[in-house]
Parts: structure tokens; C-alpha cells; sequence
């Protein structure tokens, strides 16, 4: 028994008219939803103005033929998620290994096979949505920075050196807050808090990476690298802040407890990477700048300030983040006094 395949939406580009028209004509009656492009550039255009779930791509044509189409969709990172099957004339064979080797799903031969058309669409639609399955498996574990780099490259241990931001932020009093509550209010209420901390660390191009019961770390610049790592990671804290303003009016109104967090951010080079065994592993950063971030954040119940950062990430802030500077401090472990600043005000955004 056939099995009808499932509706997708494809894009076919190619500059010849009959060829669009006859490929168009085989798809449609295969049930899927179909858009045309004259050339390689128009093509490009519409991937990134809409949603495919496939491309039928021919290798010549004016204006950007398929190798450059193709490389294009490859640096991309939303769009090299759309499977492309490559068509081309018989004496075209060189160039379609090449597209397969740059990363091509599958190709086609002209005059395109219904038949072969049919098999080759459906198994690359099953190949995606396997994927799909599979990036969303990853990121219910992960980060989508991080699930992105595991499909992308792989999984290995080890780390290297990059320039990011780190965060460390904790529940003041948490044990008392524990203990005067069920068990199981306690779980919801650090649900609640964590899923308002993870939104405002995730609009800034952050990532959670550790979670030990009351507190957090994030890193902001890893693993995708970014030049306002240290701008990013304060205003994630700002916004932390600010969500949790409307928690506790929440909790005040359904007489649960109120909380209140401290932060600390600290900025420099790191080691990032995964860390653990090749059967369980995480993805984290360590080195000197993720412990002082450790130290600042500990220091803020000294301090009685919410957020403090060190001077290097004072480095590059807009005008709108207010700094105070609270001196030298010399922390445990340091042989060198750290300047500290409390951030005292600035302008949360979406990033």
C-alpha cells in the first residue's frame, strides 16, 4: 500500500520556465505547497522572507547559480537547516558531487523522474523531520546556542580559550525560605523564579549552564561569540532584577514569600567547553574570571548591593547602565585587589 506523503511547503528555483513549471506540477499533485524563483538570488530572498521545509535547487543560473545559493545556506544558521536537493543535466555530474559535498541532501537529474522526484522529496522531508526531532530533544537539555553547536560540530571534551562574560546570582536566605514552607512549594517557587531569571538571561544572548539549587550561572559569549558580551550580561541582570520585582508582588498577593537575589559579573578570558565523561557532560566555562564572578556574587551580601561587576566589564557599557564605584576589594584566592562597581541603574532591553 502507498502511503501518501505528508504536505510540505517547497521551493523550487530554477531559471528555466519549463522546468519550474513541470516540477511545480509533479510536486502539487504529491500534495505539497510550492514557491518558484527565477534565479539563485530570488530564491535566497524568499528562504529568508518565509518558511520551507525543503529546496529543489538547479546548479546554473544568472545572477547566483546553485554552488553559491548553497554556500549562502550553509553560513546561515536557520537556513542550513533546509534540506536541498541539487537538480542538474546529465553532464552536470562533477558539480552535483560538489554540491554533495558541500552539504546538499540529495540531487536529481533532468528530465526529472516523477517517481525518483517523489522518493528522493520524501526521504529528505523524513531526514528533517528527524533532525527537527532531534534539535528539539537537544535543546530541552540544552541551550539552543549550545544544541546548535552539538549538531553542528559534535560532541568532545575539552575547552579553549574565549573572551566572555560571567554570571553568578543566588537566593538570599534561601534556607530560611525553605524551611518555613512544604517541599513542594519550595519546587514551585524556584520553577517560577528560574523560568523569569532563564527569559531574561536568554533575550540577552546568555546561557544558563549550571543550576545548584537556589543559584545560577550564565555565561554571555559563549559558545557563540559576542563583541557586547559584558553590555548583554548587564542588562540580563538589570531584567532579572526587574522580573523579580513582579514575582514577589505575585507572591506578596498569594501571602508566599518574597525573595530577594544577588549578582555578580565578571569579564575576561575563560575556558569553555565540555566538561564530564564521554557518557554524561556539560557545557560550561572555568578560569580565574568565572571565579571572581563567584567572589562578586557572594560579595553583594557585604556590600548590601544586588549587582556587581568588575572593572573589566565596565569596558564598553552604554551611557544608560549607572556605576558605582566601591573601591579595591581583595578576594580569597586573588593575589591582586579586584575594582568593584555596583550597577546602579540602566534601561533593560530585549537586546
Amino acid at each position: 500500500m502507498d502511503t501518501a506523503p505528508v504536505p510540505a511547503k517547497l521551493l523550487v528555483v530554477d531559471d528555466n520556465k519549463v522546468n519550474r513549471i513541470v516540477l511545480t506540477r509533479s510536486l502539487e499533485k504529491q500534495g505539497h505547497v510550492v514557491e518558484t524563483a527565477e534565479n539563485g538570488a530570488e530564491g535566497l530572498i524568499k528562504l529568508r522572507e518565509q518558511s520551507f521545509d525543503l529546496m529543489l535547487l538547479d546548479i546554473e543560473m544568472p545572477v547566483m547559480d546553485g554552488f553559491q545559493v548553497l554556500e549562502a545556506c550553509l553560513k546561515d544558521v536557520e537556513l542550513r537547516q533546509i534540506p536541498i536537493i541539487m537538480t542538474s543535466a546529465m553532464d552536470e555530474l562533477d558539480a552535483v558531487v560538489k554540491c554533495v559535498e558541500l552539504g546538499a541532501e540529495d540531487y536529481l537529474s533532468k528530465p526529472v523522474n516523477p517517481i525518483l522526484l517523489r522518493a528522493r522529496v520524501n526521504a529528505s522531508l523524513e531526514k528533517k523531520r528527524l533532525r527537527d526531532q532531534q534539535r528539539k530533544l537537544f535543546r530541552t537539555f540544552a541551550t539552543s546556542a549550545v544544541a546548535e553547536e552539538l549538531l553542528a560540530k559534535g560532541f568532545s571534551l575539552g575547552g579553549k580559550y574565549v573572551e566572555a562574560s560571567a554570571m553568578f546570582a543566588d537566593i538570599r536566605n534561601f534556607t530560611t525560605i525553605s524551611e518555613s514552607q512544604d517541599p513542594a512549594d519550595t519546587i514551585e517557587l524556584l520553577n517560577n523564579y528560574y523560568a523569569l531569571m532563564f527569559d531574561a538571561i536568554n533575550k540577552h544572548a546568555g546561557i544558563v549552564n549550571l543550576i545548584q539549587g537556589d543559584g545560577l550561572m550564565a555565561v554571555f559569549g559563549a559558545p557563540v561569540w559576542r563583541e557586547d558580551h559584558r553590555e548583554q550580561s548587564v542588562y540580563a541582570a538589570l531584567q532579572m532584577q526587574e522580573l523579580l520585582q513582579v514575582f514577589n508582588q505575585q507572591q506578596a498577593e498569594r501571602n508566599k514569600p518574597q525573595i530577594r537575589i544577588g549578582i555578580g559579573i565578571a569579564s575576561g578570558q575563560v575556558i569553555a567547553g565540555y566538561a564530564g565523561t564521554q557518557d554524561r557532560a556539560t557545557y560550561t566555562c572555568v578560569g580565574d574570571t568565572v571565579n571572581l564572578a563567584a567572589r562578586l556574587e557572594t560579595h553583594t551580601k557585604v556590600a548590601l548591593k544586588p549587582i556587581l561587576i568588575d572593572g573589566n566589564t565596565c569596558q564598553g557599557l552604554s551611557s544608560d547602565i549607572g556605576l558605582e564605584p566601591l573601591g579595591d576589594v581583595l578576594f580569597k584566592g586573588k593575589t591582586q585587589a579586584v575594582a568593584v562597581y555596583a550597577v546602579t541603574r540602566g534601561e533593560p532591553h530585549n537586546g
